[in-house]
């Protein structure tokens, strides 16, 4: 009889394994919806802008300063919920931290139940719970009990750079389009380039997502046309009394 060896288990085609996927792939989420926002915004003002005057330097100046004020706003904003989170996780993993060194029977107990809720034998997870604990007791613990990762605690200042340069390559678009293009066809051209910029990040929001593109992409444009209609429109009446 021949002996039989067993294969490892490689991991199946299309889908991701590698440690810190989930944290990358939400960057890559934050960065679409920056840019997104970034477009939106931006296009909603100096298109609005464009329906009160056909002066270039109001449209630019008034572009410019949505631009800087949107991009700071958003590394600000960003900073504070990321640096708030951060803040969260690091004080339930010094208290984890406490329950391993002050109780941890209990706190294997606690891990070994988890596995049990899970589907595993008793026997099975209290083994699993050892074994996990042996290796990385905080891991295990901040993992299976917190869903954090110790060693990958989210950063305020990436996330602060990330949404600030994404914003402001989202803006540049709509704000170099009706600047440097002819009066009569200034708004058009510029509505059609936010509408196709748009179902771009819609459509990639929706591939990161493995979500159905089609949606996305729908919803996305057409939000973004009916800010750039009702903004258009507010300037056109205003325009006109001023």
């Amino acid at each position: 009889m021949s002996a039989e060896t067993t294969e490892p288990a490689a991991p199946h085609e299309g889908e991701a394994h590698e440690s810190g996927i989930g944290a990358r792939l939400n960057w890559l989420r934050a960065g679409v919806l920056g840019a997104n926002d970034g477009i939106v915004s931006t296009a909603g003002l100096v298109v609005g802008v464009a329906g009160a005057t056909t002066d270039r330097n109001a449209i630019l100046v008034a572009g410019v300063a949505g631009l800087f004020a949107g991009a700071l706003s958003m590394a600000a904003g960003e900073y504070v919920s990321v640096s708030t989170q951060r803040d969260s996780e690091r004080a339930l993993l010094e208290k984890e931290r406490k329950e391993l060194r002050d109780m941890p029977e209990d706190e294997l107990a606690e891990l070994a139940e988890i596995y049990v809720e899970k589907g595993l034998s008793v026997d099975l997870a209290r083994q699993v719970a050892q074994e996990l604990t042996d290796h990385d007791a905080l891991g295990a613990h901040a993992d299976a009990e917190l869903g954090i990762d110790p060693d990958n605690l989210t950063n305020p200042w990436h996330a602060a750079w990330a949404s600030m340069i994404a914003f402001t390559v989202g803006a540049l678009l709509p704000l170099l389009t009706i600047t440097l293009v002819a009066q009569s066809a200034r708004v058009w051209v510029t509505v059609v380039s936010v509408a196709l910029a748009l179902a771009l990040t819609g459509w990639s929001s929706a591939r990161l997502g493995q979500s159905p593109p089609r949606r996305a992409v729908l919803r996305n444009v057409g939000g973004g046309l009916l800010a750039m209609a009702v903004t258009y429109l507010i300037g056109v009446l205003f325009g006109a009394r001023i």
